[in-house]
């Protein structure tokens, strides 16, 4: 059809060749698995913390009704991205329609928006608790807590519909992308207009919001970290810094992954790199997330527990009944 063609435009291309890890067969198999590993781990983690918060009342508070709203998020960015990697590499193809490259590009851009959006809003959330605890229940009330949820799922709809239209309102020279799904600083490459420039425009406004977020989550922990100084007892500083310090690790895991894989496709850089790059702030983060918010958390530990014991007791039951 003649997609590769410099001469094409907008109008005929109607599917992107993405960047292949290997065009021998025994090597697309292995990164098909590979892709399988870190999907199935990521999905499942991120379920044992939707599940865990879902059943046990002990955890029905507003700190981690954003977590499990964030791990709803986490499941939904790593699925726009590896299902289609490993398609790809157990079919032995690199094609991607037009439709698809539009749906990735909105879709990833809506949960890590809305990803980073909730982080803001978890931030507040640990100020409130922690330097006025006397009107976090007044404050961080259901209601409140819904509406908080709702805004950032909003804004990654509003970021994801400027992102998504500014990019795909372009004329494309070449279908040929240089990343295993649609990055948009890679599809930027491919343009040949003057209209590119619009999506740079919307990338750094982007980069603006992103950065007051992140410096007003900065002021925050500012703020976190010199009441937690006055507490008399070394314990409650110890509990205290517990619930902060795994968000805090999140925030400057997604900030500084995007800062290199954004910074990394706009440079001449090697394939190699754009893959590694993408690598940190796409997958990386879903992947770790769940981890890093269980691993010094009693709470969360106690609540998996508490549903592995019901799940193994039930197996019991049912296995009994049957005999």
């Amino acid at each position: 059809m003649g997609i590769e063609d410099k001469n094409s435009n907008l109008t005929s291309i109607t599917e992107f060749l993405l960047l292949e890890f290997s065009n021998i067969q025994e090597l697309q198999i292995l990164h098909f698995f590979g892709f399988l590993a870190l999907y199935l781990i990521a999905v499942m983690a991120n379920l044992l913390i939707i599940m865990a918060v879902s059943f046990d009342c002990h955890l029905h508070t507003p700190m981690y009704f954003f977590l499990m709203n964030l791990a709803v998020l986490d499941i939904g960015s790593i699925s726009v991205l590896i299902p289609k990697a490993m398609a790809n590499s157990l079919m032995d193809s690199r094609t991607i329609s037009y439709s698809g490259c539009v749906a990735q590009v909105f879709l990833l851009f809506f949960f890590v928006g809305s990803d980073f959006a909730l982080l803001t809003v978890m931030a507040h959330d640990r100020y409130v608790a922690i330097c006025n605890p006397l009107q976090y229940e007044t404050t961080m009330h259901k209601g409140a807590c819904i509406q908080m949820v709702a805004s950032a799922w909003i804004s990654g709809v509003l970021h994801s519909t400027l992102n998504t239209g500014s990019t795909f309102a372009i004329t494309f020279c070449s279908n040929v992308v240089n990343q295993f799904f649609c990055e948009i600083p890679q599809l930027l490459k491919l343009s040949c207009s003057d209209l590119y420039f619009v999506e740079i425009g919307v990338i750094l406004l982007t980069c603006g919001i992103v950065m007051g977020c992140f410096i007003f989550i900065i002021l925050t922990y500012l703020k976190i970290f010199a009441t937690v100084l006055k507490i008399p007892s070394v314990q409650g500083q110890k509990k205290a810094l517990s619930t902060c310090i795994p968000h805090l690790t999140v925030v400057f895991l997604l900030v500084f992954s995007g800062i290199f894989a954004y910074g990394g496709s706009a440079t001449d850089i090697s394939s190699d790199l754009d893959i590694v790059f993408a690598f940190f702030y796409a997958i990386l983060p879903p992947l770790l997330n769940p981890f890093i918010y269980t691993m010094r958390n009693k709470e969360i530990k106690a609540a998996l527990l508490k549903l592995f014991t019901m799940v193994h007791f039930s197996k019991i039951i049912s296995f009994r009944s049957v005999f």
